[in-house]
Order: structure tokens, then C-alpha cells, then sequence
């Protein structure tokens, strides 16, 4: 017998050896067999719909392009009557819906198809679940398979959209409409659930309207691990607390954060800068926060009430009001940043952790002029000259020369003027390679794709510098080392302590501060004779120059992007239960014949008893925005609420976590993503806080 073939029946005859082989761990295998628990509803024979008293603003827009959806309401889903025989019959008939991912993969989206497909089964056993393949791609080109509970089963509580795969692909034509209408139709579906973001839930309600006619439903399910599908009616009442996968990719980034916060704080010789997913809103930054309790993080939402009070001092001064005073500038958040290092240094701690998400551009001032301006230039290329702006100027140095012909043009109304061509020009090469880099499908400017982190902690490094100069910088020294090292080498502490630091003679200071003029072994020599302790031919003393070096500090960073690895990780049990009941709730919602619907679960933030499975309108959702250089009708993203209670704890305890002090850091460890353990947290810390009543009453009270 082949000798490899020989060896590999022999271990798969040892059940050791077969068990660590598997292609499925241990894990995995516990992760199929675990059974998400069901909403009290959804354990009923039927559900029927309870309308909810919630009202929206409406775009007169939304009106206009979707007339035949945009009365819809908020629907409760309630125990129904099994004794209403019609409505047990129609809840129970034979169905066939389509289910398609689309967009980034997202923890938890496998549970939405097992909710889907159980929820299908139970009503009647005859129904079918058809998956298309690879994104709404799939819906139209007619690309799909029917799931069977083999399939389901394999990939439950896993992570990944691997069962059905997904795409970037968007139906927003109207021959992907038409496309899509015939594809529905050609399968004969009663119902397609689209499982995606704020562009994806779009869809979901353009494809409603459009299939309203022929009976076919439309159902959205909100996923995003950024976190920026959150619903709120006119009132503020939370209707959707957050996407699912978010809590998962959350905790996953933390996980490694967190290990970066050990090893951080054993070598102390780095700052760790983490930049996290989250291109318009900072959810996860906010939450991996939480997670963690970094040094720093950056809220970019936060940013924008950043008030330069000097400038608005300056200018009301002479009657006028500059509001470029308001926000923050790239150089003034470098400043900030800077600070933060300069201070923890202040005790010797020549390292720490940084987190900023990865959209932290787009909130601040002239960097946010120049996408909008630059967006619109590149859309309008296309539209006047009819090619496209990247084909026509494929090198840095054309699109440079089109933007001064622009500038130079000085027209009226021109979006691009000769101080914006010279603020653009001061900024880094590399950046600007950066930011007239091909925008998304969308229009919009792929931050992810820009290293944002270089391009702070660069300005960082340059005004540390510059602070060092000045002699703000500098490695706070233990007291109780100095004096021992001196000692040691045969010199008195108290005789040339007063001559290297500041704050000797304070005996209350344990870290003690060397003199700003002494930033050189050239500057120290010039102390030490100034105070008669050398001359100007002796060498300075091997000791002195060692608490020299000591002082002096050496900034290294190292940069991490935190992206594919968490959106591809295992559910967290809450977004397993979560997914998993926005299935059921899709499916439920079908059965109650309602169309242009998003699935959604009620009181998420408390917790699991709490949870109320309803339909939220999508029409109702949509909004103008700027897309490609034009208004399109889109739903609207969600973004951090700097009156949130998370945000304001947050902020409470940046001081704490900033450790700036001769205390230890503050470093939270976050459990590794587990589904069982009574250890286990039920939600997203975020959520938890949001939903405290007693943290609410408290901060009122602040």
C-alpha cells in the first residue's frame, strides 16, 4: 500500500489523532449544535401584527419614489388566534423565498438563514428557502440554489456568509430592476429577504416598490458591523439599537487590542495606534473602547463639536465670525493626540494604546472640504467630458495640473479656488495620491483603503519633535531609580538633583523631570559647569549621561488595521440569538403579508427578555444625500450620539484611562467570543449603558 495512503487510514483510525484533524473543531462542532433561543412569540402555533404608534419625518422624495410603500407602519408581531382558521391556513400555506447577503460578511448571518428556514419549516414543512449566489449579483443574473437542512445545519452559528457567498453588487437602475423582477418571477418566489446594510436595506425598498404589483414581498434585515443601522422614530424611541455582527466584530478587534495593551505595557517602548472599522460612524472605536479601556480613542463624532476658542476669540475681536474655528483640523488633532503622549511620558511611560476608527477623516475640517469638493469634481468629469476622471489623468502629477487649471480658471462659482490649491499642496504627497485615489461604486471615498494612522501619527512624530526642541518632552524618571544609580556610581543624589531636574526639591514627586534646557549631553555639560561641578575639559560622568538617556524619550509606533479579521470571526452568542430571531422574524413578517418591511428586534439594549420582534417601514427611512455628486434617495446611516449615555461615560473616564499618572493603566481584558459560559456578556457594553436606567438618572442629575 501507498505509504501516505497507508499513514493517513491509520490516523484516522486513532480518535485522537481524527478529533485534531477534523476539519470542524471541537468548537465548531459544539458551535452547530448549540440552539439559539426563540422570542416568546415565535413560540406560538401563529403570529399575527399589532400596528405601532410611532411617526417619521417623510421626504418629500421618499414620497414621490415610493408611493406605494411609504404609508407603511411600524408592526409588532403578537401571538396570533388559532382559532381563526383562514389565518392559520394562510400562515401555513407553501412558500417560496429567496434570501441574499449583500455587502461585507458580518458574524451571525447564517443564523438569519437557520431562523429563516426553521421558521419556513415549521409553518409547512413543504416551504423552500432559495439562497442566491454572491450578492444581489445573484438576483440578477438568476444565480441561485435551493438551502436544504444539510446546508443550514452545517453552518449554524458560524461565522462568514460562506453558505450563499455575497457581492458589492446594488440594484440602483432600472434595468437591474427589471432584471431583478423577471429573476423573481422566473423562480416564482412569494418573498425575497434581502440581508444587508443601509445601501442593501435601499434596495430593499426600491425592489418592494417595484414588485408590489406582482405580488412578490420584500423584507430587509439590518447588518453591519459597523453599526450604523440604527432606527429611531421622531419621538427618539429606539426601534433598532443596532445591526447584527457589530458586537462580534467589536469584541473580536478588542481581543487583539488587548493583547496589544499587554504587550504594550511589558517592553514600554511603543504606542500601539489601532485603527478600526467604522468609515462613516464610530461605533466600534466607542465600543472596543468600552472593551478594552485604551489610553485614547477617537471619536470622530466627537470632533466636530471642537471649538479652536483662540481663533473665534481672534476674529470676534474684530466684529466676524470664522467658522472655520469650529471643528478640528488635522494639525490641531495631531496637537491632541501629541499631548496625550507628552503627558504619559511626564511618568515614564514611553508607550500606549490609541484607537481611532477608520472614517476619523471624514469628520475632520479641511480634510472633509476637500473629499466633498473632490468628489464632486471627479462625478462631474464624467458627466461633462463623458470619460472617466482616473483614465484621463492616471498620474498624480496630471490630476495635480487639472485641479491648478481649475483653481486658475477663477470662475465665479468655481468649487475649486486657489486656497484650496494651496492648502491641498501642503498637505503630505502620499496623502494626496490618497485622497484623489477612485472613489467606491457609490461615489464615496474609500477610507478604508487610506492609511489614515500614517498620516497622524506622522504630524504626531513632527510636533513631538518640535516639542522636544522646547524641551516639553521628556521621560519622567523614577526618583527612588535616579538615586540609586547615583549612588551607585559613587555621585550624591542630593548634590546634582537639583542641577538635572525641575521638581527635586518636591519630595511629593516620585517621578521627577529633567530641565527643559537639558535636552543634549552638550546641554547637560553646560549645567554641570554652570554649577561647578566639571570644567569645561572634563567629561561628563558615565552616570549623568546615563540618566540623561534615560530622560530622553524615543517615540515608536507601531500601526494595526483591525477590518476583515473581525467581520470574518464567530458570532458572539448574542449575535447568534440576535440573527437568529431577525430570521424568524423575516419569515413571520412574510407570513403576515407585509412588503417593504426591515426586520428588527425591539429593546435589544435590555436584554434578551425584553426582546420584541416588529417591522420597521423602509420608506419612511429614506433620505437625500449626496451621491456621485448628485442627491440620491438613500436610508440614512446612524452615527455616534454624543448625548448617549456610552458616549458620556466614555468621556467620564478618558482622564482614568489615560493613566497620565505614576498609577498602573487601567487595561480591561475582554473575554475571548465564546457561546457558552455563564461569564458570557449578553450585549454589547454600549447597548448596556444606553439602556441603564439608573446611569440615565445619574448623568440627568451631573
Amino acid at each position: 500500500m501507498d505509504q501516505t495512503r497507508y499513514l493517513f487510514e491509520h490516523l484516522m483510525n486513532d480518535d485522537e489523532i481524527r478529533n485534531v484533524l477534523d476539519d470542524q473543531s471541537l468548537e465548531a462542532k459544539e458551535r452547530n449544535n448549540f440552539h439559539p433561543p426563540l422570542c416568546e412569540v415565535f413560540r406560538k402555533p401563529i403570529t399575527q401584527l399589532r400596528t405601532g404608534e410611532h411617526h417619521f419625518f417623510i421626504d418629500p422624495e421618499a414620497k414621490k419614489q415610493l408611493p406605494d410603500i411609504i404609508d407603511n407602519k411600524v408592526q409588532y408581531l403578537i401571538e396570533g388566534q388559532t382559532d381563526d382558521l383562514q389565518a392559520v391556513e394562510h400562515f401555513s400555506r407553501k412558500r417560496r423565498i429567496g434570501i441574499v447577503f449583500s455587502g461585507g460578511p458580518s458574524p451571525g448571518g447564517h443564523n438569519v438563514i437557520a431562523g429563516l428556514f426553521d421558521a419556513a419549516q415549521k409553518a409547512n414543512p413543504d416551504s423552500q428557502i432559495i439562497g442566491f449566489l454572491m450578492g444581489l449579483d445573484g438576483v440578477i443574473e438568476n444565480e441561485a440554489v435551493e438551502l436544504t437542512k444539510e446546508t443550514v445545519d452545517h453552518y449554524r452559528n458560524l461565522g462568514g456568509f460562506t453558505m450563499i457567498k455575497t457581492g458589492r453588487a446594488k440594484i440602483n437602475s432600472p434595468e437591474k430592476l427589471s432584471l431583478s423582477r423577471q429573476t423573481c418571477k422566473a423562480l416564482e418566489l412569494d418573498a425575497l429577504v434581502i440581508v444587508g446594510g443601509d445601501d442593501s436595506n435601499t434596495n430593499a425598498a426600491f425592489l418592494a416598490q417595484e414588485l408590489i404589483k406582482d405580488g412578490i414581498q420584500v423584507i430587509g434585515v439590518p447588518k453591519t458591523i459597523d453599526g450604523d443601522v440604527q432606527v429611531r422614530d421622531e419621538d427618539g424611541n429606539v426601534l433598532c439599537a443596532i445591526s447584527f455582527g457589530f458586537h462580534s466584530a467589536a469584541r473580536s478587534y478588542a481581543q487583539q487590542i488587548s493583547h496589544l495593551c499587554s504587550d504594550g505595557s511589558s517592553d514600554v517602548k511603543y504606542w500601539h495606534v489601532c485603527k478600526v472599522m467604522g468609515r462613516v460612524a464610530s461605533h466600534i472605536a466607542l465600543e472596543a473602547a468600552l472593551q478594552t479601556h485604551a489610553n485614547m480613542t477617537l471619536i470622530g463624532e466627537d470632533l466636530i463639536n471642537y471649538v479652536d476658542k483662540k481663533l473665534l476669540a481672534k476674529n470676534q475681536h474684530h466684529g466676524e465670525i470664522n467658522f472655520d474655528a469650529y471643528g478640528v483640523t488635522l494639525r490641531q488633532l495631531s496637537k491632541i493626540v501629541s499631548q496625550a503622549v507628552v503627558r504619559r511620558a511626564r511618568f515614564g511611560k514611553n508607550n500606549g494604546i490609541l484607537i481611532i476608527p477608520e472614517g476619523i477623516l471624514e469628520f475632520i475640517n479641511e480634510i472633509q472640504k476637500f473629499i466633498i469638493k473632490l468628489n464632486t469634481i471627479i462625478a462631474d468629469y464624467k458627466h461633462v467630458h463623458g470619460s472617466d476622471f482616473h483614465g484621463a489623468f492616471p498620474t498624480l502629477g496630471e490630476k495635480l495640473d487639472y485641479l491648478k487649471q481649475l483653481a486658475h480658471k477663477n470662475a465665479p462659482h468655481s468649487i475649486w479656488n486657489m486656497r484650496d490649491d494651496a492648502m491641498f499642496n501642503e498637505i503630505p504627497e502620499f496623502f494626496r495620491e490618497d485622497l484623489l485615489m477612485e472613489r467606491d461604486t457609490h461615489g464615496n471615498f474609500p477610507f478604508s483603503l487610506v492609511e489614515t494612522e500614517k498620516v497622524l501619527m506622522g504630524l504626531v512624530d513632527e510636533y513631538l519633535k518640535e516639542l522636544f526642541e522646547r524641551g516639553s518632552y521628556k521621560l519622567g524618571i523614577a526618583r527612588a531609580y535616579y538615586e540609586k544609580t547615583l549612588k551607585h556610581g559613587g555621585l550624591s543624589p542630593q548634590e546634582y538633583g537639583p542641577i538635572l531636574f525641575e521638581d527635586y526639591n518636591d519630595a511629593t514627586h516620585n517621578f521627577i523631570l529633567m530641565k527643559k534646557i537639558i535636552i543634549s549631553e552638550a546641554r547637560l555639560k553646560t549645567s554641570l559647569i554652570q554649577a561647578d561641578k566639571m570644567t569645561e575639559n572634563d567629561d561628563i560622568h558615565p552616570v549623568l549621561l546615563k540618566i540623561l538617556k534615560k530622560a530622553i524619550p524615543d517615540f515608536k509606533t507601531r500601526l494595526h488595521f483591525y477590518g476583515y479579521d473581525g467581520r470574518g470571526s464567530n458570532p458572539t452568542r448574542f449575535d447568534c440569538m440576535y440573527a437568529y430571531n431577525l430570521g424568524n422574524t423575516a419569515f413571520n413578517l412574510i407570513a403576515n403579508s407585509v412588503t417593504g418591511q426591515m426586520a428588527a428586534i425591539k429593546n435589544l439594549e435590555k436584554g434578551f427578555a425584553h426582546w420584541e420582534p416588529i417591522g420597521i417601514p423602509l420608506a419612511p427611512l429614506m433620505h437625500l444625500e449626496e451621491r456621485k455628486g448628485k442627491l440620491s434617495l438613500v436610508m440614512e446611516k446612524s452615527i455616534v450620539d454624543t448625548q448617549s449615555p456610552a458616549f458620556k461615560v466614555v468621556k467620564s473616564l478618558r482622564e482614568r484611562w489615560l493613566a497620565a499618572n505614576a498609577s498602573i493603566d487601567c487595561y480591561r481584558k475582554p473575554a475571548p467570543i465564546r457561546f457558552t459560559g455563564d461569564t458570557e456578556e449578553d450585549r454589547p457594553i454600549t447597548l448596556i449603558l444606553n439602556g441603564s436606567e439608573s446611569l440615565k438618572k445619574n448623568l440627568a442629575k451631573a
